[in-house]
């Protein structure tokens, strides 16, 4: 599943807040699920959920003028489809503010 995010900031700010949001992922949490990032380039993140048994592995793109994410929803969770896309998006929109 790919998701764009628009954004309207430069390139520069948004790496900036990516990175310091990136790092607070894991706390935001809320014990709710596990979260690990790293960075491959400047623009480029892959990052791993792990809740109620399922890990999901997420590729980030940050584009010129949107944050792009990839991700594999396994079969036994296509019931949970539009769900995890509304969380995806929430959840990756609030990197960039």
């Amino acid at each position: 599943m790919r998701i764009a995010i628009p954004h309207s900031l430069d390139r520069d700010e948004a790496r900036r807040r990516l990175r310091e949001k990136a790092a607070q992922a894991a706390a935001k949490a809320d014990g709710m699920a596990t979260v690990s990032t790293t960075f491959t380039d400047d623009d480029h993140m892959v990052m791993t959920v792990s809740a109620m048994g399922y890990t999901l592995d997420c590729g980030v793109e940050l584009a010129e003028k949107e944050l792009v994410v990839e991700v594999d929803i396994p079969a036994s969770l296509g019931f949970a489809k539009r769900m995890i896309e509304g969380v995806i998006r929430e959840k990756s929109g609030k990197l960039l503010t």
